[in-house]
């Protein structure tokens, strides 16, 4: 079973890929999957929050 810090970096990982996918659809104009990316990045931001830790560096998306 993976530990924290583990499951800490993977959420990382997919924070900032789902990041570059949200921006890229806001360029393309692409507003349904957007929308979809969106709640994908919520429930990985609330995730690394309650983990402790900062996004005020990472987090580009500033909505």
């Amino acid at each position: 079973m993976p530990d924290g810090i583990e499951v800490i970096k993977a959420a990382l990982d997919d924070f900032k890929k789902i990041q570059e996918y949200m921006l890229l659809a806001k360029k393309e104009n692409a507003t349904e999957t957007y929308a979809k990316l969106k709640d994908e990045y919520l429930t990985i931001k609330a995730l690394l929050n309650v983990s402790g830790v900062n996004l005020a560096d990472i987090d580009k998306i500033k909505e």
